[in-house]
C-alpha cells in the first residue's frame, strides 16, 4: 500500500504535465479576454460553510464530504466543490465593495468527495471555474455560457449540446414545492429510498433521481410555475443566447445536485461511446452570499473537471501533443569539451532557450541516441578539435545537416531560429 496511490485519486504525470499546462492556459486566456481575474481559496474550510452554502440535503453533505476534527477540535471538511469557497472570500475580503460585477475565475481547484470511482470520477479531482458577482441580467448567464463552450472547444472537445433550464427562485419555488409534493405523495411506496427522504426536504431533487426517472416524465415543470420575475429572465437568456448564435435545448429535468441553485441552471454535455457525458455544469446561485452572511449579491458560476476533460480528449483522439524536451542539446568528447558544453548550456538557458548537456557519462553515439529521443532539433557538438580551433558543429536533427559555426555566434544563431 505505500507504493499505491489511495482509491480514487490518481498522479499527474511528467508525460501528462503539457495537456494539464494546456487547459490551464487556455482557461486564463479566454477568462482574461473577458476581464476575470483568478482567486485561489484553501483546500480545507470550515464544515458549517458547505453545510449552509451546499445544502444539507444534498448528496454531498449527506454522504460525500471528507470531514474530520482538528487538534482544535475544529470541524473541517476538504473543499468539495469551488463556489463555496470562493463565496466565503468574498465576503471575508469584502469583495463585493470592488467595482461590480466581481468577476473571478480559478485553474485546477482541488476537491474531493467520497464516491464511487468510476470512468471520469474520481475521490480528489480538479476543477476549472468561473464565479460572477453583483450581475442580475441574464447576459452574464449567456457570457459565462459562452466562455463553457469556448474553453471546452479550445481544448479539442466539439459536438458539445448545450441544456439548460429554470429553477426559479424561493418565492415561485414555494409554491411549485406543494404542487409537486401533491404529485409526489401517491407515488411514495414505489420510489427509492433516496426519493422518499427528499419529499419533506427538497422535492424538486426528486427530478434529478437516475433510478426513478420514467416514473416521473408526467411531472409538473419548474418552468411551468415560474413567477414574472424568473419567467422574464430566462426568456432574456434564451434572446441573449440566440442572439450570441449559441444553440440550445431547454430541458426542464435539470435541477443540479446542490441546494444553492436559483434560477438559469445549464449543462453541456458530449457523446462519448460510453453515452453522454457532462462536461460542465453551472447556474446561478442569488441567494448564497446573503446566506453565508455578506449582502444581498446576485451570483452565477460554472465548473469543469480537468480530469474529465483529459478522459474526453483521450476518446475523441485530439489530446494536444507533447512538446519536444529541449531545443538543443549539446553533445561533448573529453573534459575540456565537456566544461565548454556546461558553459554553452548556460548561455542558451539564459536566452530563453530549452537546453540541457548529459549528465550520465554516456559515450558520443549515446549522447546522440538520448538527444533524439528528447526531440532536439538541434544539437551542438563540442570536441577537443572544435574546441581547439574556436568552432562547434550545429546539427540539425529533422534535416540530417551539419554546419561549422563560431563558438562565440552560436548563441545568436540558435536564438535567431528559436
Amino acid at each position: 500500500m505505500l507504493t499505491q496511490a489511495p482509491k480514487g485519486t490518481q498522479d499527474m504525470l511528467p508525460k501528462d504535465a503539457h495537456r494539464w499546462q494546456t487547459i490551464e492556459s487556455n482557461m486564463r486566456r479566454i477568462c482574461a479576454l473577458a476581464g476575470y481575474r483568478e482567486i485561489r481559496t484553501p483546500v480545507f474550510e470550515h464544515t458549517e460553510l458547505f453545510q449552509r452554502g451546499v445544502g444539507e440535503t444534498t448528496d454531498v453533505v449527506q454522504k460525500e464530504m471528507y470531514t474530520f476534527n482538528d487538534k482544535g477540535n475544529r470541524s473541517i471538511t476538504l473543499k468539495p466543490e469551488g463556489t463555496a469557497g470562493a463565496v466565503r472570500a468574498l465576503v471575508e475580503s469584502h469583495l463585493y465593495a470592488d467595482i461590480q460585477p466581481v468577476k473571478l475565475y480559478y485553474v485546477s481547484c482541488p476537491c474531493f468527495r467520497y464516491e464511487k470511482p468510476q470512468s471520469g470520477r474520481l475521490r480528489q479531482f480538479h476543477q476549472n471555474g468561473v464565479e460572477v458577482f453583483g450581475a442580475k441580467d441574464a447576459s452574464v448567464d449567456a457570457e459565462i455560457i459562452d466562455l463553457a463552450m469556448k474553453l471546452l472547444n479550445a481544448n479539442g472537445i466539439e459536438g458539445l449540446r448545450l441544456n439548460i433550464n429554470s429553477i426559479g427562485c424561493p418565492n415561485c419555488r414555494k409554491a411549485y414545492h406543494e404542487k409537486l409534493r401533491a404529485y409526489l405523495e401517491p407515488k411514495l411506496p414505489t420510489l427509492c429510498q433516496t426519493c422518499r427522504d427528499r419529499f419533506e426536504r427538497n422535492p424538486l431533487r426528486t427530478l434529478d433521481c437516475k433510478e426513478d426517472a420514467d416514473k416521473l416524465t408526467d411531472a409538473p415543470a419548474m418552468l411551468d410555475n415560474l413567477c414574472g420575475e424568473c419567467a422574464d429572465h430566462f426568456e432574456k437568456l434564451r434572446k441573449y443566447l440566440d442572439g450570441m448564435g449559441i444553440s440550445y435545448n431547454v430541458d426542464p429535468r435539470i435541477v443540479r445536485g446542490l441546494d444553492y441553485y436559483t434560477k438559469t441552471v445549464f449543462e453541456i454535455i458530449t457523446d462519448t461511446p460510453n453515452g453522454e457525458l457532462t462536461v460542465c455544469g453551472g447556474g446561478r446561485y442569488d441567494g448564497l452570499v446573503e446566506e453565508l452572511g455578506g449582502p444581498s449579491t446576485p451570483g452565477i458560476g460554472f465548473g469543469m473537471g480537468i480530469e474529465r476533460m483529459i478522459m474526453v480528449q483521450d476518446l475523441f483522439g485530439v489530446a494536444p501533443q507533447a512538446p519536444a524536451l529541449y531545443d538543443v542539446f549539446v553533445v561533448t568528447m573529453g573534459d575540456a569539451a565537456r566544461m565548454e558544453g556546461i558553459k554553452l548550456v548556460a548561455e542558451l538557458r539564459a536566452a530563453g532557450v530549452r537546453a540541457d548537456i548529459d549528465h550520465a557519462a554516456r559515450s558520443m553515439k549515446a549522447q546522440f541516441k538520448y538527444a533524439n529521443k528528447t526531440g532536439a532539433k538541434k544539437v551542438v557538438v563540442i570536441a577537443e578539435d572544435e574546441l581547439a580551433r574556436g568552432v562547434v558543429k550545429l546539427r540539425d536533427m529533422e534535416q540530417s545537416a551539419e554546419t561549422e559555426v563560431p563558438r562565440a555566434d552560436i548563441v545568436g544563431i540558435v536564438t535567431k531560429d528559436h
